[in-house]
């Protein structure tokens, strides 16, 4: 299961945030003129997106999309939270492991001290445990772990702006205003409307 939480860190694309935006203004542009019927015949990519705009053309309540919405990103977060603990506690632990082999081979090539030729390749290989523990944990897992976190910060942004978006169309919000209101999640220097540079 880390290994697929670590797989999805690096191979799966999220959807830029700016795309959504505008997906979602022009869905609000569609919902305005034709009603929010029609939203359901419209290509979403984003499955969160997807299933959101769902719930709006059911007819369900904006409480209760919102609800179901943020126990969903709530929930998710936590799983995230979960797979980047176990990676940054591997990262933790690699050195302390990579200590032990060092000591394990330092015993080791004490008890061979009657052969001084062996001294010199038995002290390099206790040490190479260390080295190792660092390797594993400073290339792989630590890396591994900031990757999880910044995904899942990354990851819970979008569907913040997906589900503040869909409550927007759902309240009959301007499509204009509400570009302006979901450009607040962006950047300053990666909004395109109103006074921010």
């Amino acid at each position: 299961n880390s290994m697929k939480v670590a797989n999805n860190a690096f191979a799966t694309k999220l959807s830029v945030p700016e795309q959504v935006i505008k997906e979602i203004v022009n869905l609000a542009n569609i919902a305005r003129k034709n009603g929010l019927i029609v939203l359901e015949q419209q290509p979403i990519a984003d499955p969160f997106l997807k299933k959101a705009i769902m719930y709006c053309v059911d007819g369900h309540e904006a409480e209760f999309i919102e609800e179901v919405l943020n126990k969903e990103v709530s929930l998710t977060v936590e799983r995230h939270d979960i797979g980047r603990q176990v990676f940054s506690g591997m990262g933790d632990s690699a050195p302390a492991f990579g200590m032990i082999g060092t000591l394990v081979g330092l015993v080791q090539m004490l008890s061979t001290m009657g052969d001084p030729a062996t001294i010199g390749p038995a002290m390099a290989v206790a040490l190479l445990t260390t080295l190792y523990g660092a390797l594993i944990a400073n290339i792989v897992m630590i890396p591994i772990a900031d990757k999880l976190s910044l995904r899942s910060r990354e990851e819970e942004r979008n569907r913040r702006l997906i589900i503040e978006g869909v409550l927007g169309i759902l309240r009959g919000l301007n499509p204009r205003v509400m570009e302006e209101f979901l450009e607040t999640f962006l950047p300053p220097k990666e909004r395109t409307t109103g006074v921010q540079k």
